[in-house]
C-alpha cells in the first residue's frame, strides 16, 4: 500500500487530546480529514486542548478537520456523530477507538459508578462505534479499525490489581479479535495498539508518581505507530495485537531516545506488559 492517508476520512474518539491528538496531527500531515471528538468543547481548567484547538492544529498540519462534541456514553449520538461525518466527508476509511476511562482500584474500592464508566467508555463505546462505521467501512478502499488496548493474556496477574480496569481494556481488544474474524470478507482490518511504556499523557501524569511520568514516552510513537498500521493493506494486516515499538522496528527505526520525556531516563514498563 501507499505510505500516505492523504485523503482519507478518519474518525478519531478523545483526539482533544493526548495520544488522539497526536495521532490525529500525525494523518494530518498526509492531508488526511480528520473527525475530531470528544467531550472537550470548551476549555477544561486542568486539561489542556479541545475538540475545536484540536481541529485548528490539524488544518495547520496540513489536513482537513471536522470537530463533533460527543460523549460516547450515549450510542444515539454516535450514530449522529458517525452520520454527520460521513455525510461532510463523504464516507469514513478508518475509525481510532482512542477514547479510555481509567481506574486503577482493587475491588472493594471500585464504585459503582466507576465501573459503569469504564465499561461505557472502553469496551461499550468501542462496539458501538465499530458498529456505527462499518457500513461505511464496508464502502472503503481500504477499510480499518484501530483500537487503543492491550494484547490478551488470561494470566491473574494482569486482573487482580484492578479487576474492574483490566476487563474493560481487555473487552476493547476483545471487540477487534471478534471483528477480524467477522468482517474478515469485507476487508476491514482490526487491529489493537498498545505502548511498551508509559505514555506521557494526563492519564498517567494523574494516576501515577512523578517519576513514572519522567520515564515515559511522548505520544508521537504511539501516532508513528498508528500510521504505519494504517498504511497497511487491510485485507493482509488484521486481528493484530501491535506494540508501538516493534511496529516501528519493523519500519527499520531503531533510535528511539527522541520519544523518552526525558532522554536517558530507565524506561516504565507500561501496566500490561
Amino acid at each position: 500500500m501507499e505510505n500516505t492517508l492523504k485523503g482519507k476520512t478518519i474518525f478519531i474518539t478523545g483526539s482533544s487530546r493526548g495520544i488522539g491528538r497526536e495521532i490525529a496531527l500525525r494523518c494530518a500531515c498526509d492531508g488526511a480529514k480528520i473527525v475530531i471528538i470528544g467531550k472537550t468543547s470548551e476549555e477544561h481548567p486542568k486539561l489542556s486542548g479541545t475538540i475545536h484547538s484540536v481541529a485548528e492544529e490539524v488544518k495547520r498540519a496540513g489536513g482537513e478537520a471536522l470537530a463533533i462534541q460527543l460523549d460516547v456514553r450515549d450510542e444515539q449520538a454516535i450514530v449522529a456523530a458517525v452520520e454527520c461525518a460521513a455525510k461532510h466527508f463523504g464516507g469514513i476509511d478508518i475509525l481510532v477507538n482512542n477514547a479510555s476511562a481509567i481506574g486503577l482500584s482493587p475491588t472493594q474500592q471500585t464504585t459503582a459508578k466507576r465501573l459503569d464508566l469504564m465499561w461505557d467508555v472502553n469496551m461499550r463505546a468501542t462496539f458501538l462505534t465499530s458498529q456505527a462505521c462499518i457500513p461505511h467501512l464496508k464502502k472503503a478502499e481500504n477499510p480499518h479499525i484501530l483500537t487503543l488496548s492491550p494484547p490478551l493474556n488470561m494470566d491473574a496477574k494482569w486482573f487482580s490489581p484492578h479487576v474492574a480496569y483490566t476487563i474493560s481494556k481487555y473487552g476493547m481488544s476483545m471487540c477487534m479479535l471478534g471483528m477480524a474474524k467477522e468482517f474478515a470478507a469485507d476487508g476491514i482490518a482490526c487491529n489493537c495498539l498498545w505502548p511498551l511504556t508509559t505514555i506521557a499523557t494526563a492519564a498517567i501524569a494523574n494516576n501515577f508518581p512523578e517519576y513514572v511520568l519522567n520515564a515515559s514516552r511522548y505520544p508521537a510513537i504511539m501516532a508513528d505507530a498508528a500510521h504505519v498500521i494504517l498504511s497497511r493493506n487491510s485485507k493482509t494486516c488484521s486481528g493484530n495485537f501491535f506494540i508501538d515499538e516493534e511496529v516501528l522496528r519493523t519500519e527499520g527505526i531503531v533510535d528511539f531516545a527522541h520519544y523518552a520525556l526525558k532522554p536517558g531516563t530507565e524506561l516504565f514498563n507500561d501496566l500490561f506488559l
